[in-house]
């Protein structure tokens, strides 16, 4: 499917919609203000001034209006990434990404999500403020995760640290955990979107191919299809980007939870205050209960041990 975008002026916008007026079909997805099908051809405005041509004749129905686009859909991502060669216009595919949060919070659980973004959904993805993870703050993504998560077919895999504690006991590394959420996350998509099927299945890299199947290689049934794997996968393509989002959400849902039941607000990362809250709550409730809501192998329990000792005396 050929995708093109243009931007244009209000005159402009409304010479369009006079134009598309006797194909005009009702959309009610955030940030359209106008719909309308061709035979061969989708047209849609935003409010942002965007107007997109998706189907056979993009290109065609493109020209009448000044000319065909560059495609706004292609990234340009800062720094250098790592990982596989992805195919020309990769950003504009229909593409299952995958992405994990709070491997590195002593506190709280690890989340893994993923979550299928169709070629005809991009455009709203990114009308709805759709970028990488480390660009939007805890509280913007709270307000965004509902809308995607209504909007998208995904999937979120929630490890609390009860469980994590058990199986990282038995040997796990954190690399193997994530590869098998990222795996059963890709699979439970899937399923859902079964007889349907993306153009590729984009994980973000914490890990060469082959040691991420290596992980795996035991599970009964292992998403290799279309494949790929990349470092700063968020500004590859939004399906990676909204999972991240929809993964952090779901951490700060636990984080708050945990905070309930602790009657004290609970720190991310694993910085010095993290230790000092950590030694309040050994003191308070004990190891047990301090076990069953951090990643116990961590350097931060031996630090908070020794300065509950210390408040001890």
């Amino acid at each position: 499917m050929s995708n093109e975008v243009l931007v244009m002026q209000p005159k402009e916008i409304e010479k369009v919609k006079a134009h598309y007026a006797q194909y005009k079909v009702e959309r009610s997805a955030p940030g359209v203000i106008f719909a309308a099908k061709l035979s061969d051809t989708a047209i849609t405005i935003y409010k942002s001034g965007k107007v997109m041509f998706q189907g056979n004749g993009a290109s065609r129905e493109a020209s009448l209006w000044g000319g065909v686009s560059n495609n706004s859909m292609q990234k340009v991502v800062s720094g250098t990434t790592k990982g596989d060669t992805l195919p020309p216009n990769f950003s504009s595919f229909s593409v299952v990404g995958s992405d994990e949060t709070g491997t590195g919070d002593y506190f709280g659980p690890i989340t893994v999500a993923a979550c299928f973004v169709r070629a005809d959904q991009i455009e709203l993805i990114q009308e709805l403020g759709v970028k990488d993870s480390k660009m939007l703050t805890d509280d913007v993504m709270r307000k965004m995760a509902p809308d995607l998560m209504a909007t998208l077919t995904h999937s979120v895999l929630v490890l609390k640290n009860e469980k994590y504690n058990d199986i990282q006991g038995r040997g796990w590394s954190q690399g193997k955990i994530k590869a098998l959420m990222h795996n059963r996350a890709l699979k439970h998509v899937l399923n859902k979107l079964e007889p349907e099927k993306p153009a590729y299945i984009l994980i973000d890299q914490f890990a060469e191919r082959g040691i991420y199947y290596n992980h795996i290689k035991a599970e009964k049934e292992i998403i290799r299809e279309n494949v790929l794997f990349s470092t700063k996968a968020e500004q590859l393509h939004v399906s990676v980007a909204a999972a991240s989002i929809i993964a952090r959400y779901a951490f700060l849902k636990e984080m708050d939870r945990l905070s309930e039941i602790a009657n004290t607000t609970i720190p991310k990362g694993a910085s010095s205050k993290v230790d000092e809250i950590a030694a309040n709550l050994y003191l308070k409730h004990g190891e047990i209960f301090l076990k069953s809501i951090t990643k116990w192998h961590f350097a931060n329990t031996q630090k908070a041990i020794r300065i509950a000792n210390k408040k001890r005396f």
